[in-house]
C-alpha cells in the first residue's frame, strides 16, 4: 500500500542527499516559511493590542510616572552620590528605560500561556512549522516594538526633566542594548510559559522576580552605594549590563567599545565586553529553552 508523504517530510528526506543547488533552495524555503510564520504570529499579537490598547497606554504612562516620582523622591540626595554634576533624573533615565523594557519582556509569556490554556498553542505546536522559534521571534518583535515606543517616551520625558539627550550614535547603541535585553528576557518568559503548569504560577514568578531584580541592579543606585554582597549580585544581574552602558552614553558623547562602563568586584567592564555579556545571555537562554519548545500539551 502506498503511503502519502507530506511535502515537509519529503523535503526533510530529500534535502540531505540532494545537490547543493537543491539544498540551497531547501534552506531558502525554510527561511521563507519561518519569516511568514513569524509575521503571521506577530500580526495576531498586534491585533490583540488593537483590541486592548490599554496595555500600551499603561506601558507609556508608567515609566513617565517613575521618572517624575523617583526624581522627586531623590531630588535632595547628596550630589556626590551620583557623581560630579550628575542629577538624579540623568542617573535614573537609563534605569527606567531598561526596567520598563524588562518588565514588558517578562510579561511576554502571558499571551502564550493563555493560548496554551485555551488550546490554541497545542494546535500551533502540532502544525508543520518551519521552526518553533517563530513563536519566540513574533513575541520578541511585538515586545521590542512596545519597548521602543516606551523608550522614546522615557528619553523625551527625561530630556524635559533635565536628563539631557544622548548623541545620535548613542541613541543607536541604546536601541541595540534594549533589543538584546528584551530578546533574552522574552525567551526566559516564553520558556516559563512552556514549563509552568498555568498562568497563576507564571504571574507568581513574575511578581517574585520583578522587583528583586530591579533593586539588585544599578537602576536606582550606583554599585558602590550597595552592600558588598549586593554588589556581587548586581554585577551578575543582566539588567545591570544593560543599564550601565546606556548610562555611560548619557554622560559621554565620545564613547568607544573600549570605554569602561562599570567597575565590578572582580574588575572593570568595557562597553564592548558589556555587549558580549548580553549576547552570551541571549545565546544561553535561547539554547536552554530548546527542549521546552519541543513539548506538547494534552
Amino acid at each position: 500500500m502506498s503511503q502519502r508523504i507530506t511535502s515537509s517530510k519529503a523535503k526533510s528526506i530529500l534535502a540531505p542527499n540532494s545537490s547543493p543547488a537543491k539544498q540551497f533552495n531547501y534552506t531558502g524555503s525554510l527561511w521563507r516559511d519561518f519569516i511568514q510564520e513569524t509575521l503571521a504570529l506577530t500580526k495576531r499579537l498586534f491585533i490583540q493590542l488593537q483590541r486592548r490598547p490599554s496595555t500600551l497606554i499603561a506601558g507609556v504612562i508608567q515609566p513617565f510616572m517613575w521618572l517624575v516620582l523617583f526624581g522627586a523622591l531623590f531630588s535632595k540626595a547628596p550630589q556626590s552620590l551620583f557623581g560630579d554634576d550628575l542629577s538624579y533624573a540623568r542617573f535614573l533615565a537609563p534605569g527606567v528605560i531598561v526596567f520598563t523594557a524588562f518588565s514588558g519582556a517578562l510579561n511576554a509569556g502571558l499571551p502564550v500561556m493563555f493560548d496554551r490554556e485555551f488550546g490554541f498553542l497545542n494546535r500551533l505546536l502540532v502544525a508543520p512549522l518551519a521552526s518553533r522559534y517563530s513563536i519566540v521571534a513574533a513575541s520578541t518583535i511585538y515586545i521590542i516594538t512596545l519597548s521602543f515606543i516606551q523608550t522614546a517616551v522615557i528619553i523625551a520625558a527625561g530630556a524635559f526633566l533635565g536628563a539631557g539627550l544622548p548623541s545620535l550614535e548613542g541613541l543607536s547603541a541604546i536601541v541595540l542594548i534594549v533589543f538584546l535585553i528584551v530578546l533574552g528576557v522574552t525567551a526566559v518568559s516564553l520558556g516559563l510559559a512552556f514549563a509552568l503548569p498555568g498562568h497563576i504560577e507564571l504571574i507568581a514568578v513574575i511578581f517574585v522576580t520583578n522587583l528583586p531584580l530591579l533593586f539588585a541592579s544599578t537602576a536606582l543606585a550606583p554599585l558602590n552605594f550597595m552592600a558588598g554582597w549586593l554588589q556581587v549580585i548586581a554585577s551578575l544581574n543582566p539588567l545591570t549590563y544593560a543599564i550601565q552602558p546606556i548610562r555611560y552614553l548619557y554622560l559621554h558623547s565620545d564613547w568607544t567599545l573600549s570605554s569602561m562602563v562599570m567597575n565590578t568586584p572582580w574588575g572593570s567592564v568595557s562597553f564592548g565586553s558589556d555587549i558580549l555579556v548580553l549576547l552570551a545571555f541571549d545565546a544561553l537562554v535561547l539554547f536552554t529553552i530548546q527542549p521546552l519548545l519541543r513539548r506538547r500539551f494534552a
